[in-house]
């Protein structure tokens, strides 16, 4: 495990009760996903055991392992990586009177072979100081020639963009997706660089004016105890596209789940995917990633009350793993390095 990156972790409180055991690979990290998965193991008196990882490093073990990886589940990030989860094999479908009821369509594969955990917006920030917020409308507006030299993003390699970039294909098709990454790239500050806390950073200090980047990266800096994390919160701010009458809304994305076509533990399986989407797991798994829960009526975590509510995007998130191919085709023929 060590080589891949992983570490093992396992709850042993009821061994001496349990009921069996379930198997999880993870992409989230420990600290982010342990502590609810003991209190399934307490409840259901389940031997739980996690490695977590790397998510494409453990998406090509459990390809690799085929019918003989032990793991039951598997947890990722993005609804693209959930996607080529499915198209590789290594996911089963299944359903519950639960994840019927609770987890809207747009938030699932529409043959049950994943389902959301929690959600994120991949939405704009920028420097008050240096733009007006009456200048920001929509992810299409930042082709526009004013923010030429203004912007700055990751690379076209991340999953984050090829979403995005997947989204806008469907909105708005190939040829205008296409013309608005020309546009977009054009108005780069520099090559794309770095994640998207290293983005915000460098709003902050004025390497460029404006970003895109995932709702709970910003999340998690205002709620760091590092007084730089803090600082650069404090001095970049958020703005919801596509927000009009007529916009589609922000585009959203969702961490999700699994059960594994090699699973041998799959009564504990379906149980562990309902209990993660009572409101207890949710409210705690969400304020945990600084995300928004998928289950409608739970209110989200404190620390993104002060973002406001937004309308998003209802794509189906199963057409942006359908698109990544023309995403990434489009994304290498506008220059999107």
């Amino acid at each position: 495990m060590t080589a891949l990156g992983a570490t093992l972790f396992t709850t042993t409180s009821s061994i001496v009760f349990a009921s069996g055991e379930i198997n999880i690979y993870s992409a989230r990290k420990e600290a982010l996903i342990a502590p609810v998965l003991d209190a399934y193991s307490k409840k259901y008196r389940v031997n739980v055991n996690l490695v977590t990882g790397d998510a494409d490093v453990l998406l090509n073990r459990l390809k690799a392992e085929g019918d003989a990886s032990p793991a039951d589940i598997f947890i990722t990030v993005d609804a693209g990586r959930l996607v080529r989860a499915k198209e590789a094999g290594v996911l089963q479908s299944f359903e519950t009177d639960t994840l019927k009821k609770v987890i809207p369509n747009n938030l699932k594969d529409p043959e049950g072979y994943w389902y959301g955990l929690s959600q994120r917006a991949r939405i704009i920030f920028y420097n008050p100081k240096k733009v007006s917020e009456s200048e920001l409308t929509t992810y299409e507006d930042l082709a526009n020639p004013k923010w030429k030299g203004r912007l700055c993003t990751r690379s076209s390699s991340n999953i984050y963009n090829q979403s995005l970039v997947a989204s806008m294909i469907v909105a708005n098709g190939k040829a205008k997706t296409l013309e608005w990454i020309k546009g977009f790239v054009n108005n780069l500050s520099r090559p794309p660089f770095g994640g998207d806390t290293d983005l915000l950073n460098a709003v902050s200090v004025g390497v460029c004016d404006v970003t895109l980047a995932n709702s709970y990266y910003y999340g998690r800096l205002g709620q760091s105890d590092d007084a730089k994390e803090r600082e650069i919160y404090n001095s970049v701010a958020l703005f919801w596209p596509n927000q009009g009458k007529n916009e589609r809304g922000a585009h959203v994305n969702v961490s999700g789940i699994g059960i594994t076509a090699s699973a041998s533990n799959l009564r504990n399986a379906r149980r562990l995917v309902d209990f993660l989407t009572n409101e207890e797991s949710q409210s705690w798994y969400a304020q945990a990633n600084t995300e928004y829960p998928v289950v409608e009526g739970i209110a989200p975590p404190k620390s993104l009350q002060p973002f406001g509510e937004f309308k998003a995007d209802s794509l189906s998130l199963s057409a942006l793993g359908e698109n990544n191919r023309l995403a990434v085709e489009l994304m290498n023929e506008g220059g999107w390095k």
